[in-house]
């Protein structure tokens, strides 16, 4: 199984974290607005990977 089905496989089977990686990348977009361009796309990536990474602590 490669990374990325293992985490598509991570996201499906817990809901909430789904959830929260959509918070998080919203929130980084946000944040990262006054960067041109590229910014809101690497603020929500940069959101959804801290929520993916902080799966096992909440």
């Amino acid at each position: 199984m490669s990374k990325i089905e293992e985490i598509q496989s991570t996201i499906k089977s817990d809901p909430k974290l789904g959830r929260r990686m959509a918070k998080y990348s919203a929130i980084g977009a946000v944040v990262a607005i006054p960067i041109p361009v590229v910014g809101p796309v690497f603020g929500a990536l940069a959101g959804a990977a801290i929520a993916y990474a902080r799966r096992n602590n909440s």
